[in-house]
């Protein structure tokens, strides 16, 4: 790992529709011990950060989200000198209140996927990563702050549960998902956003809501593909806008959060 040169200091992963996020940038192959990740890195500038973007689909959108590998992904960032991780995805709402169209700082997830590659301590030293608070609270207030002050509709709060996929829930699922009183639904944040948090790294997700999940029950139409990509397509805009407005509100330093020290509270 790459402890002596910084590259960046910011990583996004770019979710489904958003392929492309630098104008000015430098590619660059990243090679990691858990094999390749899902594409290369793209190194520009936003403010006084070094940015680094990579599409976690694919640029050609080629890498099923049950087939992503996480663990080579996050471990490209954190060689490069990311300290902060941006993870916006396009995903499905599980309440009314939460329409297409809007954004969700998430602060909670429920991991509903299987088989997953889910942790970088395999042994010999055992190690326990809390999860219990799994996203940033200062880059979730800085994001919060950043949506209000573009006036886009979002949501500061919300529980995101992640399913396996490919497919999309039948409409059982979501009934019960919806029943939890959970808002989102999703296919990628874990275990991108756990693996984060185990690299000390912080954790950020924006999810841009583009679909009610499997109908809400027949209330709605249920989700389509085609239709998730047309409303991100129209709402892409508004997410660029968002992580630039956010990332240039960014501190250098890591002051008020917790989150550089997860691994020395985690081992005995």
């Amino acid at each position: 790992m790459n402890d002596n040169k910084t590259i960046a200091t910011i990583g996004v992963f770019g979710g489904s529709g958003f392929y492309k996020f630098l104008d000015d940038i430098e590619e660059m192959r990243v090679e990691t011990p858990y094999g390749a990740p899902s594409d290369s890195v793209f190194i520009g500038t936003i403010g006084p950060h070094k940015v680094a973007f990579m599409p976690r689909h694919n640029r050609n959108h080629t890498i099923p989200p049950h087939l992503i590998n996480y663990r080579a992904n996050v471990w490209a960032m954190k060689s490069l000198g990311v300290q902060r991780v941006i993870s916006p995805c396009a995903a499905g709402s599980l309440q009314k209140h939460v329409e297409p169209g809007d954004f969700v700082i998430c602060d909670q997830y429920v991991d509903w996927t299987d088989g997953r590659k889910s942790t970088f301590f395999d042994g010999p030293i055992v190690t326990h990563v809390s999860a219990a608070n799994p996203y940033c609270p200062e880059l979730r207030q800085l994001a919060i702050e950043a949506g209000k002050d573009a006036g886009i509709k979002l949501h500061s709060t919300g529980t995101v549960v992640v399913i396996n996929g490919p497919r999309f829930s039948t409409k059982a699922e979501s009934k019960f998902f919806t029943t939890q009183g959970w808002e989102v639904i999703n296919m990628t944040q874990f275990p991108e956003a756990y693996l984060v948090k185990e690299m000390d790294m912080c954790s950020l997700n924006i999810s841009l809501i583009t679909d009610y999940d499997a109908g809400l029950v027949g209330e709605v139409p249920p989700v389509s593909h085609a239709e998730v990509m047309n409303v991100f397509e129209n709402n892409n805009h508004k997410l660029k806008n968002l992580l630039f407005s956010l990332i240039e509100r960014i501190p250098e330093e890591r002051t008020h959060c917790e989150c550089a020290k997860t691994i020395a509270g985690s081992r005995a």
